[in-house]
């Protein structure tokens, strides 16, 4: 599998619940923290929720 680089650019204030959750499901706490993941179909349907949010690099 490929890696994912995901990169925090936006602030969560004001955004759903739902989407704050993603971003700690993914790991992500802080603007411009980056996390590497596997390239799955899970995690590519959370960084779509968010995807206003992130940042996101493949290798």
């Amino acid at each position: 599998m490929a890696k994912i680089k995901v990169t925090k650019v936006k602030s969560a204030i004001n955004r759903s619940k739902n989407q704050k959750r993603t971003l700690e499901a993914l790991g992500l706490r802080k603007i411009g923290q980056t996390i590497e993941h596997e390239d799955t179909p899970n995690i590519l349907g959370m960084i779509t929720k968010v995807k206003h949010l992130v940042s996101v690099e493949t290798n």
